[in-house]
């Protein structure tokens, strides 16, 4: 469920280059070698097959987190800041160039397929902060994708109550985790636009896209407080499971919920998704950055009607648990419209749509369970189609019982649109903490560096790992003469 973010590559860089340290002098070096640990496992995660980049995730995250502290520290020295209670003197001696490749600016969505989109060029550590902060809420929100996986999955058995309650568990928390960095970074990106006037060189690091991010990490957080109590979708889940034996001895258990109370954490979730699809949908009217790419507005927008549908359905819950069956019914038609789901209303729920429409639906399942099993980008539609399916089986349910034995009146759903409450929230969002590099290994860095700062001879993010060598067959010392220049790009 969470957004399938893609993560950036970054180009070689050193250090040494454009700082200096009188305090620390070994400082830039260690940052250089740092950051090259986080290009080369960047490099490594996005030149692995996606189906098999969950092994590499864990790499990129310890990276990025071994990295930070070095170029905190570089920042507070320049800043006049002391770490752990030690001044560390920085001095810039030129501006530094830094490319990284965004992935979510409009300019990544290239018309030529197979092509790169083209790299930022950032000449402030400030952008370098929010590019790997940034990467890194990015790798948490992964993480939180892959221990989401197992509860989608159709080729084993279903995963019991323990596991599914432990899986949402450790999503939730890398959500959390990716929210606080995001709202670290929307706070620090406004004080550069509003104080400094400095316009983001591209929009995945503007205020309003990561302050949109912040809202749809919350969001998602939000809906897996439901998602852990919820007994509707392991239900649907467990009915379409073919390994499943379950069924054989006993039937789905289905417990009571807290309607009410998912309700209105749906609620809350859809202002989230609203919030942030604001902020992304005006990044192209306002300016300074770009746009963001329509895949990711398609996604917020996605996330929010789900969410209220969400809530219809618990209200719908609600009150067929208190016998009014024909308003359940009517909670029902409310969530379809928000997800956009045409049904004629004369359906009782026993018969299926027939004919061209039926055929692309089960075509649009089969493609969306494939994607599951081979971990690709599964549920970038923010759980529309797993909802759809909830909705058809108490439809049936709730139909069949208001034909045969209630007979209740269905309401019209506008009205009761009208009358759904504000949202609650569940979650505090801590602040982030940047982190800082411990007395033991500031007093190392006392002592001068002990070879050569050479990052930057190192080829760029999207090239090949190897320097120019000669080629087989050439003549020694004509190397140059038998390169073609052209880079490989992956």
């Amino acid at each position: 469920m969470p957004y399938p973010f893609v993560l950036p590559t970054t180009s070689s860089f050193s250090f040494s280059s454009c700082f200096s340290c009188e305090s620390h002098p070994s400082l830039p070096l260690n940052a250089s070698t740092r950051r090259g640990v986080v290009r080369e496992d960047l490099k490594a995660f996005k030149r692995t097959p996606r189906e098999h980049q969950a092994a590499k995730l864990p790499n990129v995250v310890s990276s990025l987190t071994a990295y930070l502290p070095y170029l905190f520290a570089i920042d507070a020295g320049l800043s006049q800041r002391a770490v752990n209670g030690e001044e560390i003197a920085v001095i810039l001696k030129i501006a530094p160039a830094i490319e990284w490749r965004p992935t979510l600016s409009d300019t990544a969505a290239v018309t030529v397929p197979g092509k790169e989109p083209a790299r930022v060029k950032v000449h402030s550590l400030e952008y370098e902060v929010f590019f790997a902060l940034s990467c890194l809420a990015n790798a948490h929100t992964l993480q939180a994708r892959i221990a989401l996986h197992p509860l989608y999955v159709l080729s084993t058995a279903p995963v019991g109550t323990q596991q599914r309650q432990v899986a949402v568990s450790a999503a939730t928390k890398s959500l959390l985790d990716a929210a606080s960095i995001y709202n670290y970074l929307a706070l620090r990106a406004e004080g550069l636009t509003s104080g400094y006037g400095m316009a983001p060189p591209c929009a995945d690091i503007s205020p309003a896209a990561l302050r949109a991010q912040c809202s749809l990490a919350m969001a998602e957080a939000t809906l897996l407080a439901v998602l852990k109590d919820d007994p509707y979708p392991a239900v649907v889940a467990q009915d379409r499971n073919r390994n499943d034996t379950e069924w054989m001895y006993k039937a789905p258990d289905i417990p009571k919920v807290r309607a009410h109370l998912f309700a209105r954490l749906c609620l809350a979730a859809s202002e989230h998704a609203a919030q942030a699809y604001s902020l992304c949908a005006g990044l192209g009217r306002a300016g300074g950055g770009g746009k963001v790419n329509e895949s990711f507005l398609k996604y917020l927008d996605n996330l929010r009607r789900t969410s209220r549908a969400k809530a219809c359905r618990f209200f719908g819950i609600d009150s067929e648990l208190g016998g009014q069956t024909g308003t359940a019914i009517a909670w029902l038609n409310a969530g379809l419209q928000e997800l956009g789901v045409e049904r004629n209303p004369s359906d009782t729920g026993g018969k299926k749509s027939g004919g061209l429409g039926r055929l692309k639906e089960k075509w649009t399942e089969k493609r969306e369970d494939k994607k599951v099993e081979r971990g690709l980008d599964w549920g970038a539609d923010a759980g529309r189609l797993e909802e759809t399916r909830v909705y058809e089986m108490l439809w049936e349910k709730w139909s069949k019982q208001n034909d045969t034995i209630m007979t209740q009146v269905v309401p019209p759903s506008g009205p009761l649109l009208q009358q759904m409450p504000m949202g609650r929230e569940i979650h505090t969002l801590k602040p982030f903490q940047p982190p800082q590099l411990d007395p033991p290994t500031l007093e190392a860095m006392r002592a001068p560096p002990d070879r050569s700062d050479d990052a930057a001879l190192y080829p760029s993010s999207d090239e090949d790992d190897t320097m120019i060598g000669t080629p087989i067959g050439a003549f020694p010392g004509t190397q140059g003469d038998c390169r073609t220049g052209t880079p490989n790009y992956y």
